[in-house]
């Protein structure tokens, strides 16, 4: 399993729309058999702040599996607006320390 991390900075202004986004995109998501879970979480002391989390079958799932697939495009549609506002979209690999 990869996890994929993509943290965003969302103006106040944009912050619906780019939760509706997500919202859309998260069928895409749910019809891909290379995606795990995902989640999106906004930041409490700093609302700007977003980070999505993606876990994939493995970064060949997600890069060659699910960027290949016809929903893709339709995801990407849906994000595509806030590329300007990532400050980091890294994969990491999940350790053995977790909780049981």
């Amino acid at each position: 399993m990869i996890v994929e991390y993509i943290r965003y900075s969302i103006p106040e202004a944009r912050r619906a729309d780019f939760e509706r986004a997500y919202g859309e995109a998260a069928a895409v998501l749910d019809d891909s058999g290379h995606c795990l879970s995902y989640e999106v979480s906004r930041g409490v002391e700093e609302p700007a702040n977003y980070v999505v989390r993606i876990e994939w079958d493995s970064i060949e799932g997600h890069e060659q599996g699910f960027r290949k697939s016809p929903g893709f495009s339709a995801f990407l549609a849906s994000v595509r607006p806030f590329f300007g506002d990532i400050e980091e979209m890294r994969h990491y690999e999940a350790t053995p320390v977790r909780s049981a």
